[in-house]
């Protein structure tokens, strides 16, 4: 999996309720992508192109379970969202849907606006400005999934005749 896209940054901390505020989780889930990361910016999906990137510090997507909050980023055309951790509620909930992620050590040099460059399968960030980074890599198994996109259609795949 190669993603490409320019950078939307955020800080540590991003709960699913700045994902995607409570208001909104009675809409269905075509309609609540218009509301993504609207807890922080508003304007956020009015601003961003399909294939975009967002890029957080620590502890990406804490807070309650809901899993509005990936369907939602990955609704609106984020690619990817590349932070130094998740919480583990909202990684599960990230490769469920299909929306990949990546984790690596530092995020403070990258840059809302520069372009980016995600290998998911060789664990590597390009940033625009040369730097380098080693992302987690992602077990086989999570990565079939996601190359599926997400549980639901893999199960589909592989379970048929059965």
């Amino acid at each position: 999996m190669f993603v490409r896209g320019k950078v939307w940054k955020f800080g540590d901390d991003i709960n699913t309720d700045l994902i995607i505020p409570g208001k909104y989780l009675e809409l269905g889930n075509d309609e609540v992508s218009d509301f993504a990361m609207s807890g922080i910016d508003p304007d956020f999906t009015k601003k961003i192109k399909i294939g975009d990137v967002i890029v957080a510090g620590k502890n990406f997507g804490s807070g309650s379970s809901r899993e509005t909050a990936p369907i939602a980023i990955k609704g609106s055309g984020i690619a990817c969202v590349i932070a130094e951790s998740f919480s583990r509620i909202f990684f599960r909930n990230a490769i469920n849907i299909g929306l990949p992620i990546a984790e690596i050590k530092n995020t403070s040099a990258i840059r809302t606006g520069e372009m980016i460059e995600v290998y998911i399968e060789e664990g590597k960030v390009i940033c625009e400005s040369g730097e380098i980074y080693e992302s987690s890599k992602i077990a086989e198994d999570i990565l079939l999934i996601l190359q599926s996109g997400g549980l639901m259609p893999y199960i589909l795949k592989h379970n048929k005749g059965e």
